[in-house]
């Protein structure tokens, strides 16, 4: 649903990279990249589990170049190299003291003939994905789940930075009044960050409170007892050792909040024919397409396929102003203009990179492009002008 024509309230959370399930996130997403380096046509489907002072992988890869650049001795260090940057020096996780174990092993040959044929790339998997995008915020992202992560990145930013009293883990969550479908003010904030044990309540809250008001402007601030800080009052351990981290459970995060459908694969771990990752992020291209090109404040992309089918199996489409741009018509634009098949979303996004690690916090969507690495390619929006020429 597009529209809601009510007031209410909506909320969003983000989590920090030092988050247990974002830290395996990021494991499995640097193994990605481990492997698309040495053969970009690597596979990889790479699960993470970390718990106290232990990481654990698990899944399939295949590589057929370059072997000797991803053995286990290289992984295990990249991993330690990963926590450390991340800030985990505690007794109970830290990246010297870690027991990594290893399971990943070879792709299965069913799912490999299924998606490798001599013709084409077929899907790595079958499912539903979706793509969003909204005129909220000026990265065309919903504007709670944008607030949420501005947040946590200040926050970061200024752990490593100022020789910090916080740790690693940290939690955000933006609740935004709308009116009339438009974001009018945020109603409350929460953050959860781990600190030191030396540290008092109102030097945290203090801290936060100032990079708040660096993450959010002043005019849709609420009011100071609006702003919780630590609500269970103290939160010294942290990270893996307090709570276990799993990949992928962090899927709302990761892309709109809640603010949008999501078709239940998560992202990380998982190279570019699997269609959990790689259609979802063509369908954030073509909905922030779509939006750009300022004919409609919304737009809702919903794409399916099945494993070893290369083209998409459906395709539906959902804007805000129907009277204004017919869906029909823009589904026949996008299908004249992009190549919707795992191998054409990787050559137009060029997903045959390492370029996941960078995706794996702080939300897949809303980010810059960065053109020395191509990554985030799917926030361009280069397809606008043709769609509009189209119509």
């Amino acid at each position: 649903m597009l529209e809601k024509s009510d007031s209410y309230i909506f909320t969003s959370e983000s989590v920090s990279e030092g988050h247990p399930d974002k830290v395996c996130d990021q494991i499995s997403d640097l193994v990605v990249d481990l492997y698309m380096k040495a053969d970009k046509n690597s596979r990889v489907a790479c699960e993470t589990l970390a718990t106290t002072n232990r990481v654990i992988l698990s899944g399939e890869v295949k590589i057929n170049q370059n072997q000797d650049q991803v053995n286990r001795q290289i992984i295990d260090e990249k991993i330690r190299e990963k926590v450390k940057e991340i800030g985990y020096e505690q007794e109970g996780f830290h990246w010297k003291n870690l027991k990594i174990d290893n399971y990943l092993h070879a792709q299965s040959q069913d799912i490999s003939q299924g998606v490798d044929s001599d013709k084409f790339i077929g899907a790595g998997d079958q499912g539903i994905m979706f793509g969003y995008a909204c005129t909220e915020t000026k990265t065309l992202m919903p504007a709670p789940i944008y607030y949420s992560h501005k947040i946590l990145m200040e926050l970061s930013d200024f752990r490593k930075n100022n020789c910090s009293f916080f740790g690693p883990d940290s939690k955000s969550q933006v609740s935004m009044e709308y009116d009339g479908n438009k974001p009018k003010k945020v109603s409350s904030i929460v953050v959860s960050t781990q600190h030191t044990e030396d540290i008092t309540n109102s030097e945290i809250r203090k801290q936060v409170i100032e990079i708040i008001e660096r993450a959010v402007p002043s005019k849709i601030l609420p009011k100071s007892d609006q702003i919780l800080i630590n609500p269970t009052g103290r939160f010294v351990v942290g990270g893996p050792d307090g709570d276990t981290g799993l990949t992928g459970r962090k899927i709302i995060v990761d892309t709109y909040g809640g603010a949008a459908p999501h078709g239940g694969g998560a992202f990380s771990g998982k190279d570019y024919t699997k269609v959990d990752r790689s259609a979802a992020y063509i369908a954030r291209y073509l909905a922030k397409n779509v939006v750009a090109t300022k004919f409609v404040n919304k737009c809702l992309i919903q794409l399916s396929y099945a494993i070893g089918v290369a083209k998409p199996i459906s395709i539906y489409l959902l804007t805000d102003n129907e009277a204004k741009i017919n869906s029909q018509k823009i589904i026949d634009i996008i299908n004249q203009n992009v190549d919707l098949s795992p191998e054409g979303i990787k050559n137009h996004l060029k997903l045959d990179n390492p370029i996941y690690e960078r995706t794996s916090t702080y939300g897949h969507f809303g980010r810059d492009f960065i053109s020395e690495t191509g990554c985030f390619s799917w926030e361009k929006t280069d397809l606008a002008e043709k769609i509009v020429d189209q119509l």
